[in-house]
């Protein structure tokens, strides 16, 4: 996590550097600031800078290293349970298929809305109980 805390510190010095160059750049060459893409890029690095800082506090929080930070750790050190997963389940595309129907129909009419409502409680059902019904049921 250390790791990944520098690597943010550094992306974060990196975009205010971004965000000071962009800015004078286009001071130098239209006489004015452009202020979107100024305000995205200083946002960015504040983004990435909360980010670190979090994780950071996070690091000094915990009790000791982790295993994957440590050099001589192998595997087998870390967490062995990381959760139960369902390689061969089809209800995730379609809970993606109903939430993108859900924000076409907020772009586009509203009514497509309701039909990706449907299929997504329906694909929430699925997903839900798949291991009730069928060959996988225990």
């Amino acid at each position: 996590m250390k790791t990944n805390v520098n690597i943010l510190w550094v992306l974060t010095v990196f975009f205010v550097v971004v965000t000071a160059v962009y800015v004078a750049w286009n001071v130098l060459d239209h006489g004015r600031v452009e202020w979107a893409g100024t305000f995205m890029l200083a946002l960015t690095a504040l983004l990435v800078a909360f980010i670190a800082f979090y994780l950071d506090r996070v690091h000094a929080a915990q009790a000791g290293e982790l295993p994957e930070d440590r050099l001589d750790g192998n595997i087998d050190d870390g967490d062995p349970e990381m959760g139960f997963f369902s390689p061969w389940s089809w209800w995730p595309i379609f809970l993606a298929a109903s939430t993108a129907l859900l924000f076409l129909g907020l772009a586009v009419g509203f009514w497509i809305c309701f039909i990706g409502l449907g299929i997504g409680l329906v694909a929430l059902t699925g997903w839900v109980y798949e291991y009730y019904r069928g060959v996988f049921a225990r």
